[in-house]
């Protein structure tokens, strides 16, 4: 299996290769040079599979050059019971993704897929801590260290700095927002006091830490010298340990494979929903695709108009979702080049054009960069939108119909996928934490405090570390190059 950058000038690697790095070195994203397929013969014969025997199945259509011995170890040391220990009741941790069925109306289901079981309490967890044992391994292979440099809206940092925190060889530089995370995410990251991680409170929003990022990994003869690796979404192994829960929730929503699904999926940087998008590529019977956003609506622009506008940092809002406060998203572009038949000459343009002059338009409009507007329906996307009264108002009738509390970015993807129900059909919502990550807006909804899975009951009075500093790529690079001793 051999891996191409969506701008086409980068050299095919393979999957070891690119497990370290985050963009190519022409700023384009690595996919597959090919889609590999799964059979019906091969859905039907996982539906019996533990979830780490699953994601063994999954990852070596994609790790061919890693050792299936060693990938089914990595696996298995991954995905347990132990590790994905905060299940809520009803639910086994063995099972690591179980569904919840919500309301059936009309022959149709909506359905909760649980991903917050992890040790941050995020479905970031998910791939994260398969990241963490892939890093550890291929360091290991290659007696090599790694700075691992990246931003977070919320929840990627903290999934991020427990996955890799006393991990032999790696350090953790960290971009945050600046006292724009809920206080229980902010605590997170920032209490934990081990050497090797370093959490960075950037004055300014989520994409100004992105774009920190993106300069950095733009910046070669940097990143070689400091071994600079990314966990950010655009670290291709991350997309492909979350295709696995996407064909988990089709096999435990389904009984046979003519029978199909809808995920709805609530989106910032379009990593989440890229994996499905993926996961339909391979021959997952998926449906439809429904992006739910919320006040940072550029993606469902774009699903609803066929242009894709990204808005400046004064444009961003400060939401009570806040992992989703993103109007760059970084994942797009896989899915872009897929939608213009992979010609990657205009996924270059259209993505200077970002930089030039903000986004693109794909509508077929007189004077638009072009018409594949009219193709999103094959590839089963949608879009939906919810603000923060949407949100209160679906976690509190979700708690008094159904006795279940919902985070507010789950509260988004409920609300969107509630617009989106066809008869007859499953929709699987995506949740992406526990509520107890963002209390205010719990308290407001429902009058009270989230509960808290066992050691997390104190988390904001613990000590925190971290250091504030401007949205200047130059001092960032001073501060890694400082802590990492590398000349």
């Amino acid at each position: 299996m051999q891996y191409v950058s969506t701008r086409g000038l980068a050299a095919p690697q393979s999957f070891s290769q690119i497990l370290l790095g985050g963009l190519a070195p022409d700023g384009g994203l690595y996919l597959p040079s090919v889609y590999p397929q799964i059979s019906g013969a091969e859905l039907d014969a996982w539906r019996k599979l533990s979830y780490a025997d699953l994601a063994f199945e999954v990852l070596k259509k994609f790790a061919t050059d890693i050792p299936e011995q060693d990938l089914r170890a990595l696996a298995h040391k991954t995905y347990t019971a132990d590790v994905y220990c905060n299940a809520r009741e009803g639910e086994k941790a063995a099972d690591i993704t179980p569904l919840r069925v919500l309301e059936e109306q009309g022959g149709g289901k909506l359905v909760l897929q649980a991903l917050s079981n992890g040790p941050t309490l995020a479905f970031k967890d998910m791939a994260m801590q398969l990241l963490g044992n892939l890093f550890e391994y291929t360091l290991a292979r290659q007696d090599a260290e790694l700075n691992i440099f990246g931003a977070t809206s919320g929840d990627t940092g903290s999934a991020a700095e427990y996955a890799m925190r006393g991990k032999k060889g790696i350090r953790v530089f960290m971009l945050s927002p600046h006292k724009k995370m809920s206080a229980f995410q902010t605590a997170q990251m920032f209490s934990l006091q081990d050497p090797n991680i370093f959490n960075i409170a950037v004055q300014g929003v989520f994409d100004d830490c992105q774009d920190m990022v993106k300069a950095v990994s733009n910046d070669l003869e940097f990143k070689a010298r400091q071994k600079i690796g990314t966990v950010n979404s655009i670290n291709w192994a991350r997309v492909v340990a979350q295709v696995v829960y996407y064909v988990r929730g089709y096999l435990s929503a389904t009984t046979s494979n003519d029978q199909k699904v809808s995920f709805t999926v609530p989106s910032g940087n379009f990593g989440n929903i890229c994996a499905g998008h993926i996961a339909r590529m391979m021959g997952v019977p998926i449906d439809r695709l429904v992006a739910a956003t919320n006040e940072n609506d550029v993606l469902d622009e774009f699903f609803r108009t066929g242009v894709y506008r990204v808005r400046k940092s004064s444009e961003t809002y400060h939401t009570t979702s806040p992992s989703m406060d993103i109007s760059k998203a970084s994942n797009f572009e896989r899915f872009v080049y897929d939608l213009l038949d992979r010609d990657a000459g205009r996924v270059r343009a259209l993505f200077r054009k970002v930089e030039t002059h903000g986004g693109f338009d794909l509508s077929g409009a007189p004077g638009s960069d072009g018409d594949e507007f009219r193709k999103i329906a094959q590839y089963g996307f949608a879009s939906g939108k919810s603000v923060h009264q949407d949100r209160v108002n679906t976690i509190r009738d979700v708690h008094e119909k159904y006795g279940v509390t919902i985070d507010t970015h789950t509260a988004d993807g409920v609300k969107v996928a509630r617009e989106h129900m066809t008869p007859g059909t499953t929709m699987i919502v995506l949740e992406t934490a526990l509520p107890a990550k963002f209390n205010e807006t719990i308290r407001e909804a429902l009058g009270r405090d989230a509960d808290r899975p066992a050691g997390f009951e104190n988390i904001e009075a613990l000590p925190q570390r971290f250091e504030v500093m401007a949205a200047d790529v130059g001092q960032v690079k001073a501060f890694i190059a400082a802590h990492t001793g590398l000349a």
